[in-house]
């Protein structure tokens, strides 16, 4: 990924700034995709907003292919506070990415995630630091979901039935890490720099909150309740596609640990019961015989498990071995169980004198278990160093 960083200095009269960040310190990072409109503004706003005691640089991390870095360039010097710009030539991992690559760059006590289109009101920024400070909190969300709060600046009543509906999903399928936060959609927040481990981070399009809410479960979460405004210039970023992101990343995130791979290995597995059945059915009306056609038939639910597989549970461990040689592999592991299943079944009913279902139904979660080990170790989990230095040299 190729970046570009540049930093005007603020036009103070003081001294440079120590490289140790006074107690207090923020890191306000905005994360940019050709939001040259709004630049002139936010930075004006932000002018009136930042009181002077508290020690503010702003840190732009840029995605854009206009001409915002230029605007950005042109405004900083006008503030009473550094301006930074951090350019990405590559957009990896969207705007959750442009968030996680700002907090690896901040050295102050707070990070402050706010977006550059003005629907975040920057006034709120002191504020947001003033309750973390007073309550303790590691976190601390503007909601528009409690008292005092409101989203009217989303427009029409599709991006709110989407945006509701999405905050229901996200604290159904995460009760615990989402605890007192009304609003894991907020894509503006405050939170300690301690308190985020960006290793652990690994995000997939804008709901950068909850992936830092998730992973990475800071002790105290607090909330200050705001109004969500009208953008105020250019368009939404918000499509069909950010939605779909939006759906593999919340897999992602639920499938993290290994007892909720299994389960949704399972799952997914049943799944592919529909396209190897609706595949023999297609075979054996053509005219196969129903053995080469069962063969055949179980390809297709070996293709959609294996896509299932790539998107929802291990979307990132892809990079680890080509998508030809994934596929090979657990191609491989799943017709092995269909040889495997089938001893298995003998050994049940004519050594330890089981009827044929249970024997069927015990071989059958054998197999599984198996199988879903076999398909984390030797086709999703990186190859040990020595494997990966020979395969360089090769």
């Amino acid at each position: 990924m190729s970046e570009d960083l540049w930093a005007l200095p603020a036009r103070t009269g003081t001294e440079p700034t120590a490289p140790q960040s006074p107690a207090g310190s923020v890191t306000l990072i905005i994360p940019t995709y050709n939001e040259a409109a709004n630049i002139e503004e936010l930075l004006r706003r932000l002018r009136a907003a930042l009181p002077a005691h508290l020690p503010c640089d702003v840190l732009f991390v840029d995605d854009s292919t206009d001409d915002t870095p230029a605007v950005i360039e042109k405004a900083a010097p006008e503030c009473a506070f550094p301006v930074a710009v951090l350019h990405r030539d590559t957009a990896e991992g969207g705007l959750g990415g442009a968030v996680v690559e700002g907090v690896k760059r901040a050295d102050t006590d707070w990070v402050v995630v706010m977006d550059a289109d003005l629907q975040h009101p920057p006034h709120l920024v002191p504020e947001l630091i003033g309750e973390g400070v007073r309550t303790g909190a590691d976190l601390v969300v503007a909601s528009r979901y409690i008292s005092g709060g409101s989203r009217a600046g989303l427009a029409g009543s599709y991006r709110v039935a989407v945006s509701r509906g999405a905050t229901w999903l996200t604290k159904g399928l995460f009760p615990r890490a989402l605890h007192g936060i009304s609003d894991p959609m907020s894509g503006f927040f405050a939170v300690r720099r301690a308190a985020v481990t960006s290793a652990a981070l690994r995000p997939l399009g804008y709901k950068i909150l909850l992936e830092l809410a998730v992973r990475c479960r800071p002790a105290k979460v607090a909330e200050v309740p705001f109004v969500f405004q009208d953008r105020f210039a250019g368009e939404s970023k918000s499509t069909a596609r950010e939605g779909l992101r939006f759906l593999s990343h919340l897999a992602a995130l639920r499938s993290a640990t290994p007892l909720a791979r299994m389960i949704g290995f399972g799952l997914i597995g049943a799944s592919g019961f529909v396209p190897n059945l609706a595949a023999l059915w297609l075979l054996t009306r053509a005219g196969m015989h129903y053995l080469p056609a069962e063969v055949v038939a179980n390809q297709a639910g070996v293709l959609w498990n294996f896509l299932l597989i790539e998107v929802l549970l291990f979307r990132d461990r892809r990079g680890h071995r080509h998508w030809a040689d994934r596929i090979a592999r657990f191609a491989l592991l799943a017709n092995a169980d269909l040889l495997l299943r089938l001893p298995l079944i003998a050994v049940f009913v004519a050594t330890f004198g089981m009827a044929v279902l249970p024997a069927t139904a015990l071989a059958l979660a054998t197999t599984f278990v198996l199988r879903f080990a076999a398909t984390e170790g030797l086709v999703y989990l990186p190859r040990t160093a020595r494997k990966a230095g020979r395969h360089t040299r090769s």
